[in-house]
């Protein structure tokens, strides 16, 4: 007779409420320690912004200064940029202390009053400028009977899980 083996169950790692008293008392220090954590992230944050705010004040003046440079070095390049660019073959010009360079930027579009400039394409009969974006409409799939054959199609799943949720009561203070 083969002998079987029993795998032990490995205790969990957690406090599991053995009644309706307990897990209500779970359930007032998931709270009170969630309270705790809110006040220590609160505090955290409080000294984050203090030093932030200290030295941001102290790089001001070291923002300003570089913005300063940079402006005058533009300028200067700005009027000696033929002779940098050897008239225009390069696009950047190295220096002992560092590189300038010219860079354009690919060109891109910019629409104010979409609907606007829709209205007028169409008008004008210049359609192939105007985009048509097909979609699955995933709302008129969920309002569908389950027997339905768009619920049959390869591709196509219906999701829905149940969640656990553990929310404490709380009451904040009124303002005076």
């Amino acid at each position: 007779m083969a002998k079987t083996t029993r795998a032990k169950r490995t205790a969990p790692r957690f406090p599991i409420p053995q009644n309706r008293e307990q897990a209500n008392e779970a359930i007032r220090e998931i709270g009170i320690a969630q309270r705790e954590l809110a006040r220590i992230e609160a505090n955290m944050n409080d000294e984050l912004a203090a030093v932030r705010e200290k030295y941001e004040a102290t790089a001001v003046p070291m923002r300003d200064a570089i913005t300063a440079r940079i402006d005058g070095v533009q300028v200067w390049a700005d009027a000696n940029r033929a002779i940098l660019t050897r008239d225009g073959k390069v696009k950047s010009a190295t220096l002992p202390a560092g590189e300038i360079s010219w860079r354009t930027t690919p060109p891109s579009v910019s629409v104010r009053g979409a609907e606007a400039v829709i209205t007028r394409l169409h008008v004008m009969g210049l359609t192939q400028f105007i985009r048509r974006k097909e979609e699955v409409n995933k709302e008129a799939i969920l309002e569908t009977p389950f027997a339905h054959p768009v619920r049959q199609i390869e591709g196509i799943t219906i999701c829905q899980r149940e969640e656990f949720a553990v929310v404490p009561f709380e009451t904040e203070l009124s303002e005076v």
